[in-house]
């Protein structure tokens, strides 16, 4: 693994695969770092042939820290966000589309598969709207348009979600995180309680950012709607969900899908707000035949067309 400068931060990503292969970009979401990805995933994608670039997002494990507002004042904000009321966040999901980009120029990417999970593919939609050019084909997996029609997540899953974490307690954070992502985990395919426990000690001895969880929930509180952007995107598109997802209800993954022109939607029984391992292969199989269609299509296809995100 190693870093780069782009869009005035530094972002750790590590690449995985050949070094001609197609590149092929995943974002993560929520406070997740790069390591959420799972070996199985990108190993597999990259036997397919891909450049598999996984990265921190800004304020998340090795990239760069963002400053505090302080705590006090990152709750009102999130309160407020909550409420649907309009409040300035510290940086917003554009900015982190930017990032995305940055990291493509850094690394001499002119397109990519761009694959988001979460959070992620909120940013990785607003990098298909926002620019087309750099996009081969578009992944949003588990993920929203952000409108504000759509349903919000179990109630016992918000909590969590706005629970504040343990500042100072790193062994406190690994029971925290560990209840959470049991939470919000697949019924159809449950975790190993070891192998849990020990993805999420792998997770907090990399690195610890309970304050980054705050500052990114704040760019996902107060991101607009992108209901009407997404009919702007012209990258070849595969949405997929889980239908037992707590986080982000399904109807968030068909929503999405019915506005992204030719989207194809895949809707998995069982399937929560994670990567299971018994998963991965039926992950990485659709993944790998949507882009390698995408990059099979007659250019003209393909080609972005120059929008502006609203």
């Amino acid at each position: 693994m190693t870093a780069v400068r782009a869009n005035a931060v530094q972002i750790e990503y590590e690449a995985i695969g050949p070094r001609d292969g197609e590149p092929m970009v995943l974002i993560m979401g929520l406070a997740m770092q790069l390591t959420a990805w799972p070996d199985a995933f990108c190993r597999g994608l990259a036997a397919r042939g891909f450049r598999v670039i996984r990265f921190d997002n800004r304020d998340a494990g090795l990239s760069t820290k963002m400053p505090s507002i302080g705590w006090l004042a990152t709750t009102a904000l999130l309160a407020g966000a909550t409420l649907r009321m309009p409040v300035r966040a510290p940086y917003g999901l554009t900015d982190m589309a930017s990032d995305v980009v940055g990291l493509m120029d850094a690394l001499d990417i002119d397109r990519a598969h761009i694959v988001g999970a979460s959070m992620g593919g909120m940013i990785a939609q607003i990098v298909a709207v926002e620019y087309p050019q750099r996009v081969k084909s578009l992944v949003s997996l588990m993920s929203t348009s952000s409108d504000p029609a759509l349903p919000g997540p179990a109630l016992q899953v918000l909590q969590g979600l706005l629970r504040p974490r343990p500042l100072r307690d790193p062994e406190r954070g690994i029971a925290h995180t560990a209840d959470f992502l049991r939470l919000i985990g697949s019924p159809g395919f449950p975790a190993d309680e070891a192998a849990l426990r020990a993805k999420v000690l792998r997770a907090i001895r990399r690195s610890y950012r309970p304050d980054g969880w705050a500052r990114q929930l704040l760019a996902i509180q107060s991101a607009a709607s992108r209901a009407q952007a997404l009919r702007r995107i012209r990258a070849p598109t595969l949405v997929m969900h889980g239908a037992d997802d707590p986080v982000i209800p399904v109807a968030a993954g068909r929503h999405t899908a019915a506005r992204i022109p030719g989207a194809r939607l895949r809707i998995i029984p069982g399937w929560g707000h994670d990567l299971p391992d018994a998963l991965l292969p039926r992950l990485v199989a659709e993944i790998a035949d949507h882009c390698g269609e995408a990059e099979r299509a007659p250019a003209a296809n393909r080609a972005g067309r120059a929008s502006s995100y609203a």
